[in-house]
């Protein structure tokens, strides 16, 4: 049985695990509730967090040669600016948790958001390659500790909800993926390429403000509430690097993302040395990711309903695998199908970070595990599309490229081999 609990109610914990408020402790306690009931605030946080934390990405790659023309860059920088998403979305994973001991989750929450509207705004003005990369950094930094938190306050807040508000979380990430790349283009034709890049900025500073609201209703009750803080009650009792879970977890999220990241930089160039336009390459962008959108509503879902669902990561693959084939042999022959296959390999993303949750028992390991899988597979993905590019550079081809992408999906399988059994992190840590 989940406990629900109220946020502003002192708390202990349990020889189960559950933390449950003091003077409930021999009262019936509910499994369920409404979504909205005492929640709505964190919920409108949680919901624009999510918005927020793909935009810097799919802003940018539709316009980085425009931009390169502008600022004077060549292609190769291309890659070094699609290392940085999970280059520092690495840095995030390990400089959260300090965060969280010291503000919590909630004021990590709000340092965050305020983190990616700066370096949003702040980039779209500079002059130069350096101060771009430099606050493009700022804006991902602040990104990848969103997230990081929110999955432990998705724990934290709706632990009676996880598979629905995974959900709802997983679906804001994607948008947040693909409108930016399917206006990026048409906004810097009409605008420039710096009104297009930096309205995103409002989109960071929107979603700070109902954190701030959530830390006003907190006021007074940070002291004596430490389910808003799992890591400050104490070091997780066992080492997520030890345990398989953990390391099956970062090996399917890194992989994923690796994969996708260098898809995200790369398929505009490869479609535009195809014969299409930029424009045409942006928008293939924004149908790669809106794809992730029908597994967003749906893998979190599977993934809590069955015992274990590598099969269902059986299946990414092999569409990775076709789109691969397709995107060397044919890339404007049949494009849509190609990009819609390849649109449904990450759906191990969503799944990845469903399975934080459901392979844990308590927000302290969601947080942990959170963490681990996040910072060592974004440290594993950031050489993705750099390492693309400079393949691409040697041989002049596309094909030992994807060669390179296939090996990931093997390394995913099997990480996902172990992410996906039926087994707890707590169970395995130590």
């Amino acid at each position: 049985m989940t406990a629900t609990l109220d946020e502003t109610t002192f708390t202990v914990g349990t020889e189960d695990g559950i933390r449950r408020p003091t003077e409930q402790l021999a009262a019936p306690i509910r499994t369920k509730r409404h979504l909205t009931e005492g929640r709505l605030l964190v919920l409108a946080a949680i919901i624009m967090s999510a918005l927020t934390l793909r935009v810097a990405v799919t802003a940018f790659t539709p316009l980085a040669i425009q931009i390169g023309e502008s600022i004077g860059y060549g292609t190769a920088v291309v890659g070094v600016f699609g290392m940085l998403p999970t280059a520092f979305f690495a840095v995030a994973g390990l400089l959260t948790p300090i965060l969280v001991r010291r503000f919590g989750l909630e004021a990590t929450a709000l340092i965050a958001m305020l983190m990616a509207g700066t370096g949003s705004a702040i980039r779209a003005v500079v002059p130069d390659t350096w101060e771009l990369l430099t606050f493009s950094a700022l804006a991902l930094t602040g990104m990848g500790i969103g997230n990081v938190v929110i999955p432990p306050l998705v724990k934290r807040y709706f632990p009676d909800r996880l598979a629905l508000l995974s959900s709802v979380y997983i679906v804001m990430v994607q948008l947040g993926t693909v409108i930016p790349a399917m206006i990026a283009v048409p906004v810097a034709e009409a605008h420039g390429w710096r009104i297009s890049l930096g309205l995103w900025a409002l989109l960071g500073f929107a979603a700070a403000l109902p954190w701030l609201g959530v830390l006003r209703n907190r006021r007074g009750h940070a002291k004596v509430d430490k389910t808003a803080l799992p890591l400050l009650d104490a070091q997780p009792p066992g080492k997520p690097w030890r345990s398989p879970v953990a390391w099956g977890m970062a090996l399917m999220f890194g992989m994923t993302s690796l994969i996708t990241y260098s898809v995200f930089t790369w398929l505009p160039t490869i479609l535009h040395d195809a014969g299409a336009t930029m424009a045409y390459g942006g928008s293939m962008v924004g149908i790669f990711a809106l794809i992730g959108l029908v597994a967003a509503f749906t893998a979190p879902t599977i993934v809590a309903r069955v015992t274990n669902p590598f099969p269902v990561v059986i299946g990414c693959a092999l569409c990775y695998f076709v789109g691969f084939v397709g995107l060397i042999t044919a890339p404007m022959t049949a494009t849509l199908v190609w990009v819609l296959l390849l649109g449904l390999g990450p759906s191990t993303f969503p799944m990845a970070l469903t399975l934080i949750n459901l392979r844990t028992r308590t927000a302290a390991g969601s947080a942990s595990l959170s963490g681990f899988t996040q910072g060592v597979g974004y440290s594993v993905a950031c050489i993705g599309p750099v390492l693309f590019g400079v393949l691409h550079t040697a041989t002049g081809g596309w094909g030992i490229p994807f060669i390179m992408l296939t090996v990931a999906v093997f390394v995913m399988l099997a990480g996902a081999w172990h992410a996906c059994k039926p087994r707890m992190l707590e169970d395995t840590w130590n």
